[in-house]
């Protein structure tokens, strides 16, 4: 083969480059943009970092599925992309808690991200269920019955969330009712056109990550090849974390804003949403269910995404107090290791 049809390793380290530059400075755009029309609307930051911020910093993760499983045909990235994204959020968790220096993160969480939490532990369940089973899950089609099932439970999931955060909204609205001051006024309602503006800098922003995601599986096939690593590693190690980019700047912006709900809602909101374009993938596929094509080496991601999110649920429940090292939380701790485990396994083992 010719250079032209075979890439270096630096141009494609250049490629990748170039993606995560774009994803990133669309990611930072998207979180000032988002919380712009939180404002505009009068949405709960938690809902639009769950609903909004999550399913738009997931756009290179379903663009990245897509094109691996029409395109490249090549499954493992697909399953590999999503399942790893879902690892590096959840350790990206442990980022925002040693970042968020006044106390330790699950203090301050909200108790809605236990719905997002537990919600993901019946959908990477179901995933590793169906891969578990490989050819014998019942299919609907060509696909697997668990992908309409895990497309059902995301929404369940953002209805379920929405009706909570908003029965604690009005709770609260009607506590603060008896010390209103009676004279005052609501705010004026927001022009027609600064609305329509915020969100059509959204709306090119959604663009340039979903572009830029598109190109991610492309240059992530021809990277197995080059480097001699199998694309269940590529695609779960370092198709994950630049397809995780948008997040990461989301998460970090809704941070500086004060934000920890939002920036808690985004990366677990986020982790469903990758679930579900795992269904999403699967219907596209012609090859027959999506996660029994795919290497068995993605148990052992899915397993490490759940027993993840379980740290994470004990910490929104028992909300620990104390720091290991004066840095962050134990649950935060444990988080990290378990990421760094699991990496360094799928490297070795690639």
């Amino acid at each position: 083969m010719n250079a032209t049809t075979n890439p270096t390793l630096s141009l494609l380290a250049l490629q990748f480059l170039l993606c995560a530059a774009v994803i990133v400075v669309a990611g930072v755009t998207l979180s000032r943009s988002a919380d712009r029309l939180a404002e505009l609307h009068d949405w709960g930051r938690g809902w639009v970092g769950l609903a909004l911020l999550a399913t738009v910093t997931s756009l290179p993760e379903l663009a990245s599925g897509i094109s691996a499983v029409t395109t490249v045909q090549a499954p493992d990235l697909a399953v590999g992309n999503a399942l790893g994204a879902c690892v590096v959020n959840l350790g990206f968790l442990a980022v925002v808690d040693l970042l968020h220096r006044q106390a330790p993160m699950y203090r301050q969480a909200g108790p809605t991200h236990l719905l997002s939490a537990g919600f993901g532990v019946l959908m990477l369940a179901l995933v590793a269920v169906s891969q578990a089973l490989g050819e014998r899950v019942p299919v609907l089609w060509h696909a697997g019955l668990n992908s309409p099932v895990l497309l059902l439970l995301y929404l369940l999931a953002l209805r379920s969330v929405f009706e909570h955060e908003r029965g604690q909204t009005q709770t609260q609205m009607r506590r603060r009712a008896g010390t209103a001051d009676p004279a005052a006024h609501p705010p004026d309602a927001p022009g027609q056109s600064a609305v329509r503006q915020e969100w059509m800098r959204f709306g090119m922003a959604a663009l340039a990550v979903l572009a830029a995601g598109s190109w991610l599986p492309v240059a992530a096939d021809a990277l197995a090849s080059a480097s001699g690593l199998s694309r269940s590693a590529v695609g779960t190690v370092f198709m994950a974390l630049v397809t995780t980019l948008p997040e990461m700047a989301v998460t970090l912006g809704a941070l500086r804003l004060g934000a920890v709900d939002m920036a808690i809602g985004n990366l677990l909101g986020s982790n469903l949403f990758n679930l579900a374009i795992l269904g999403i993938d699967d219907l596209l596929f012609t090859g027959g269910p999506l996660l029994a094509a795919a290497s068995p080496l993605h148990a052992g991601t899915a397993a490490v995404a759940l027993m993840m999110t379980g740290l994470v649920i004990i910490g929104l429940v028992m909300r620990p107090q104390s720091r290991v090292l004066d840095a962050a939380s134990w649950v935060s701790a444990g988080l990290i290791a378990a990421g760094g485990l699991h990496a360094l396994l799928l490297l070795s083992g690639a």
